[in-house]
């Protein structure tokens, strides 16, 4: 049999049942670092109902639209064929390139779960633009293949204000987490973007044990106005749903008297940033 043919009978012994279960579950797991689901859809352009019936592998999606799907999830078409944990990008993993080996290795790469724990996060931090505002936000931790990831979207009213896209491909920030002596870092950027922002965190246990306080500094030039570095709190949510749809729905450019005591606290307002 040849290999072409060994090929075309492997795919015909495949149950569509079980390619549908397949995808499904792929779906469902790229889907979990959204609170709603509802919004997904919305930001895919598919009913809510179709979406479901794809979740449960009741049915597969049409080429155009699993091409939106791999697109906005950047993942390919063998999310219909193989776990999509095991669908990683081919090519040398940057941070073990023998250049760097030992330098960027397992050890800051490795971040253990009670270091920085998976799940939601609500921040604040000042405006790096309006001395009197502050950013409220809310952000995913995540793991795979070894790495810990961030990933969340700008505010409306903060990019509004700045006369900024507000598309949500343009909103959406991610960002590598990796370990360090005192706490964890996580490198940020948008897509396709020449600009990040540095972070360092560490975690607050005198005041509570689900706050990590540091800072973010932004890669710019130094100006006479504006930030490009400042305090910042992060509040561990976990997976409470209902704390989360509330961070969501106050997060963006807040005043003074909107910040929580215990995160204003923490910021140290009264003191210079050093």
């Amino acid at each position: 049999m040849t290999a072409k043919s060994q090929t075309a009978a492997a795919s015909d012994a495949v149950d569509p049942a079980e390619l549908r279960a397949i995808f499904g579950e792929n779906l469902r797991k790229l889907s979990e670092s959204y609170s709603s689901v509802a919004g997904l859809c919305r930001e895919l352009g598919i009913n809510r109902t179709q979406f479901n019936r794809y979740l449960s592998g009741e049915s597969f999606p049409r080429p155009d639209v699993l091409h939106r799907i791999c697109q906005f999830f950047e993942v390919d078409a063998r999310v219909l064929l193989e776990p999509v944990e095991t669908i990683q990008p081919g090519g040398i993993d940057l941070l073990n390139h023998p250049v760097v080996a030992g330098f960027f290795g397992a050890g800051p790469v490795q971040v253990p779960m009670e270091i920085f724990p998976d799940g939601f996060y609500r921040f604040v931090r000042p405006s790096f633009i309006d001395d009197t505002q502050f950013v409220r936000g809310l952000v995913y931790i995540s793991r795979a293949d070894g790495y810990t990831f961030l990933r969340g979207y700008e505010s409306r009213a903060a990019l509004r204000s700045q006369g900024l896209s507000l598309k949500p491909r343009d909103r959406e920030f991610r960002g590598l987490v990796m370990r360090q002596e005192e706490g964890i870092m996580a490198i940020v950027t948008h897509r396709d973007s020449l600009a990040c922002s540095f972070n360092f965190l560490t975690q607050e246990t005198s005041f509570q044990s689900n706050l990590w306080e540091g800072y973010v500094t932004r890669t710019v030039r130094e100006k006479v106005t504006g930030r490009r570095a400042t305090r910042m709190v992060y509040e561990h949510l976990g997976r409470d749903r209902r704390a989360v749809m509330e961070a969501a729905r106050s997060s963006g450019l807040v005043p003074l008297d909107e910040v929580p005591q215990f995160h204003a606290r923490l910021l140290r307002l009264d003191q210079d940033f050093r």
